[in-house]
């Protein structure tokens, strides 16, 4: 920040000091207001904006101690320097045990008070962004949140919680659409290292010398077309944590690259000689059988061991059906608010058609799904109509392959919609009635 955007708050009774102040502090560029009485400084503080206050102990009436302590329950943010005569030192480090920032003694040195001020501003910068942090913190948790109350998500938070106070290296395990990335999330975001970046990297959408590079980056030169050069993916990730996903992808050169990284915690850029030495947390991830990759020889056991200390099984949605419920509210309110229409929930027989569907693409599917009804619902809630054809396919009888078994179910509750309104109910499945009659008649329907 500019001096400048920095606002200076001087309480003293005596014009002297108020005005030597103001002149050296605005001479720095600060904004600076002078107050000659407790009372007037706190008029100041209901109407300005504040970083730091520069308050005499002693003033008449009310004291600097009582202005602190007032200070402290407008704004806890503003740092108040106490200004003190050498025989009241012993209050001003009282006055520091109850919140005041510092101290400084008369006469006051220019020198020392702008170093002062400027250690102050210092603090009061990083005290801010430390706010700004935590509550960036808070919405990242909140938008990562893990939804679920069932046994087996219950487990898995509990596991995500001891595994987050470690640094050990995290292998997580679970079918596609799971949320593995989510699970990876939450270590980082409840762990020491939230404060630094979670650095993700899908290994299967790279090629293999692509992402030998971002991995590990590489100097200008390197090969043809490093112009420049490129911090590697555990370069930006220190400090912090890198997620590797579809980690059973990555081919043996790169699988020997990176147990030698995760031994050592040092990278070496391509094309370099020095070794750069790291401090960053590894979590894997894999939708694939890895023991069975192992012996068919596509997959290091060395490797698979390292990665290996701490093993996350993330379950498939058709293991948690108590959870889905829940998932469907948390993306119907998401997507309410992406699109601004009044759907206020799910009707109860979709719900029944959507717990019993086995979803095999897991979570994505079902955040996929609620999407797509969203768009095509036209009344306040998601009916089954709205919902793709395939699913109800797949819950309706035993014959799920049955194009007439699925043809039946759908008219069927397109009557019962429509309380048995024909000429409505052949609209709708854009039919005429005497078509709609013949399959009423070929498939049995009874009212």
């Amino acid at each position: 920040m500019k001096a400048e955007e920095f606002g200076i708050l001087i309480v003293d009774d005596e014009f002297g000091v108020r005005d030597s102040l103001t002149r050296w502090l605005e001479k720095d560029n600060y904004r600076v207001e002078a107050a000659g009485s407790a009372k007037e400084a706190l008029l100041k503080l209901d109407t300005g904006s504040w970083d730091i206050a520069l308050v005499d102990l002693k003033m008449p009436g009310m004291d600097g101690i009582e202005l602190l302590q007032r200070i402290r329950e407008i704004d806890e943010q503003i740092a108040v320097v106490i200004i003190t005569a050498y025989a009241t030192v012993d209050t001003a480090v009282e006055a520091m045990k109850i919140g005041a920032y510092d101290y400084i003694t008369k006469p006051v040195d220019p020198d020392d008070i702008s170093r002062l001020i400027q250690k102050a501003l210092e603090h009061q910068t990083l005290a801010k962004e430390n706010i700004l942090l935590k509550s960036n913190i808070q919405e990242m948790q909140e938008q990562y949140k893990l939804i679920g109350e069932s046994p087996a998500i219950r487990k898995c938070l509990e596991m995500v919680d001891t595994v987050s106070k470690t640094d050990s290296t995290v292998l997580i395990r679970g079918e596609s659409g799971t949320g593995k990335e989510l699970f990876a999330r939450a270590i980082h975001l409840a762990s020491h290292r939230r404060f630094c970046p979670m650095i993700t990297v899908n290994c299967g959408a790279l090629p293999d010398t692509l992402l030998e590079s971002e991995l590990f980056g590489h100097e200008k030169g390197a090969f043809t077309g490093a112009q420049y050069r490129r911090k590697g993916r555990f370069e930006l990730a220190d400090g912090g944590t890198i997620f590797l996903d579809e980690i059973s992808t990555i081919s043996p050169k790169t699988q020997i690259d990176l147990l030698r990284v995760l031994e050592t915690k040092q990278v070496t850029r391509l094309g370099a000689s020095k070794t750069l030495k790291l401090d960053f947390r590894v979590i894997c991830a894999t939708n694939e059988n890895l023991e069975s990759l192992i012996k068919e020889g596509k997959f290091r056991e060395d490797l698979y061991y390292r990665m290996n200390v701490f093993t996350l099984h993330v379950p498939p949605l058709r293991e948690r059906r108590s959870d889905i419920p829940l998932l469907v509210e948390y993306f119907v309110q998401k997507y309410v608010q992406a699109m601004n229409k009044p759907v206020r929930s799910v009707t109860s027989e979709a719900m029944d058609m959507i717990v019993r569907y086995t979803w095999p693409g897991n979570v994505r599917e079902l955040e996929n799904v609620i999407e797509r009804a969203m768009v095509l619902c036209k009344r306040d809630r998601i009916d089954v109509d709205d919902l793709p054809f395939g699913l109800y396919a797949q819950v309706e009888g035993d014959n799920r392959d049955s194009l007439a078994n699925v043809e039946r179910a759908h008219i069927l509750r397109i009557l019962h919609r429509t309380d048995w309104n024909i000429t409505h109910a052949a609209t709708m499945l854009e039919i005429d009635r005497s078509t709609l009659y013949n399959k009423i008649k070929r498939y049995q329907i009874d009212r």
